[in-house]
């Protein structure tokens, strides 16, 4: 056939189709045209490798994950554009599903391996990357079975957001964009800008009320005080997400730092002597932890028809009554299930080895810990999956919690208990957050593939490659970060999930006093949030994680809503909303990446910071300047965008 596509996706993409209607996608069944080759799996692979790197650094700094399909998809496009070839969209997409291994293994391993660190556990290199590896194998196998629900019988009742923007970048790569400049112009200004902070000490990072009079007697007096972070990071990172849940978000920081924080500092007898920093953690973050676990508990119930649906699909895979693979469409091959089932097979034996000769050395436990591990993995894909589905955000965290609780609780139960007792109960974590994580990105990547014609059997096998890949980049990033700053509250890198998952299992495992009460109230609050309509993971995550990380995703948010709303024309604001995404995502990674050569530098020796000027008031005001600077670039240049864009 002639492999010269069409340049835009069908009516019928985004909208759910009427009885008897089929969707085509933009690559048919018969398109013979490239997706694996050398150059764009070498490409995947470089892609999964540099924003392993970059998402793991932020993301042990403030908590969040940025997504890497979007940039790896903006990349692709644009080298492509400069070797001057045509008809390059099967292998973007492949560039797209490899690389975006990076951002999910990097979620699944960060919001919790960092605290077998935190709780000086030892933690090898082998260690954090076989829990990566085999919690994202985990995930692609399980999903797998569940593709047809969610990407093609689910067609059009899903928004999937990141998914949906993924794909308008890939398809503008075959009329030929100039928006991979935009990119690396902001990913230049963004890095350089937190560069300057991060390995300087220009100005600071972050600006709090104190440093003024009146800022300094409130936080004294009335343990209230506001802080945040100026980075060109963050900033972006709010633009992302919007300003509907960023504001859900920071409506929990405030919650916390302005009425109960300073109403415990009033009342408690000794709250004097406390600082505003110090009741936040032992306060504001257990209640979030509750509110975390409950709102993945409600997920699980909500979601509970779908994983039967879902299921149920999977099932007649497994049945026997399955086409030949010669008459399946090449648009519709999934690997098979024989694949499949070995692959789960060999990875089930291969965890049990690693538990038993690395973790435990007890044959029951570590049979418990497998068990535990394949349970709580099949329940959580299809609703991980969802949410990705639905609002493009992966609450592996509140999930995970929730596993490392139940998990702590079985291995107690079994004579397990202690230092060992902690480590089994992280390494249990890890992967199950990985594959969780990789559940829901996957899915992404399937209905990007669904809607261009990708062959998701292709997509599935080099899935497995960026996971090794991304596996062994996270595990030497995050052991780097450790030995530069440690993870903490003092630190730099505050890894806030996993001191959260430090906070929960160590007085399960050791005994102490465990704070049920406030777990339970965070809990009840994410049941009556959930009751009135509120994202309760959204608010329950504001309560946990610092007001200074919060706040900046309003600014971001802020400025999203702005630029997207100034004209009456409403192609010119979707113009001007996507050349903002474009900045953003260059201001999430320039600042990311940079953070890894800053944090490489001081593990080299390399002392250039300026600790002395950085405290200081007059740093402070600097950095309400240049944020307010970097803001109004990314607001004007935003706003240059016309239709034609």
């Amino acid at each position: 056939m002639d492999n010269k596509l069409q340049t835009s996706l069908p009516e019928n993409a985004y909208r759910p189709l009427k009885e008897g209607e089929q969707y085509k996608p933009i690559m048919p069944d018969d398109y013979k045209g490239a997706q694996a080759t050398p150059y764009s799996v070498t490409m995947g692979v470089i892609m999964a490798i540099i924003f392993s790197a970059a998402a793991a650094f932020l993301g042990l700094k403030v908590g969040q994950v940025f997504e890497a399909a979007i940039p790896i998809a903006i990349i692709a496009v644009g080298v492509g554009s400069m070797r001057g070839k045509k008809g390059m969209l099967g292998e973007n997409v492949m560039i797209q599903s490899i690389g975006a291994c990076s951002g999910v293994i990097v979620a699944g391993a960060i919001f919790t391996l960092p605290a077998l660190y935190i709780l000086n556990l030892d933690a090898e290199f082998y260690q954090v990357f076989l829990s990566s590896l085999f919690g994202g194998l985990l995930g692609i196998v399980m999903l797998i079975p569940f593709r047809k629900y969610f990407v093609k019988e689910m067609h059009g009742k899903y928004p999937f957001p990141e998914a949906t923007a993924t794909t308008e970048v890939l398809v503008s790569g075959e009329k030929g964009g100039k928006q991979t400049i935009i990119l690396a112009v902001a990913g230049l200004i963004g890095g350089v800008y937190d560069f300057l902070v991060a390995a300087f000490g220009t100005w600071a990072e972050t600006v709090s009320t104190t440093i003024t009079g009146w800022g300094q007697t409130l936080a004294d007096k009335l343990k209230m005080e506001f802080s945040i972070n100026t980075g060109a990071t963050l900033l972006g990172l709010g633009y992302i997400i919007g300003l509907k849940y960023a504001v859900i978000i920071t409506a929990g920081s405030c919650l916390v730092w302005f009425v109960i924080v300073p109403v415990v500092g009033y009342v408690a007898p000794d709250a004097a002597e406390v600082s505003a920093a110090e009741l936040f953690k032992s306060i504001g973050r257990p209640l979030g932890i509750g509110g975390i676990a409950m709102a993945g508990l409600i997920g699980i119930i909500r979601q509970s028809r779908i994983i039967a649906q879902a299921a149920k699909l999977a099932a007649s895979e497994f049945s026997g009554k399955k086409v030949e693979k010669t008459k399946e469409p090449r648009t519709g091959r999934d690997l098979t299930m024989k694949t499949i089932l070995s692959v789960l097979i060999a990875v089930l034996i291969a965890v049990i080895c690693f538990f038993q000769f690395s973790v435990l050395g007890n044959m029951l436990q570590t049979l418990v810990a497998t068990l535990i591990v394949f349970i709580i993995s099949f329940l959580f894909t299809t609703v991980a999956a969802n949410a990705i589905a639905i609002v493009g955000s992966n609450p592996v965290s509140g999930m995970t919690l929730m596993t490392l609780i139940l998990s702590s609780i079985v291995l107690v139960s079994i004579g397990l208990n202690g230092q060992q007792g902690m480590t089994a109960a992280l390494i249990i974590g890890g992967v199950v957050c990985t594959a969780l994580a990789m559940a829901g990105g996957f899915v992404t990547d399937l209905k990007i593939g669904y809607w261009l014609g990708s062959t998701p059997q292709v997509q599935e096998k080099w899935k497995f490659l960026g996971t090794i890949v991304s596996a062994a980049t996270v595990a030497g990033v995050m052991i780097l970060m450790n030995q530069t700053y440690g993870f903490g509250n003092d630190s730099v890198l505050v890894a806030p999930q996993a001191n959260a998952m430090a906070a929960v299992i160590k007085p399960l495992m050791e005994g102490g006093e465990t704070p049920w009460i406030l777990y339970g109230a965070g809990a009840i609050l994410a049941l009556i949030l959930t009751f009135i309509g509120v994202p309760a993971l959204a608010f329950a995550l504001g309560m946990f994680i610092p007001m200074s990380l919060n706040a900046p995703l309003v600014v971001g948010g802020a400025v999203a809503w702005f630029v997207s709303t100034r004209s009456k024309d409403e192609a010119k604001n979707k113009a001007r909303f996507d050349r903002g995404t474009l900045i953003a995502s260059g201001f999430i990674a320039g600042g990311a990446l940079m953070g890894v050569v800053s944090a490489i530098l001081k593990f080299l020796g390399v002392d250039t910071f300026n600790s002395e000027w950085v405290t200081t008031n007059e740093a402070g005001y600097l950095s309400i300047v240049m944020y307010l600077a970097i803001i109004t670039y990314f607001t004007i240049h935003t706003l240059k965008a016309k239709k034609e864009d």
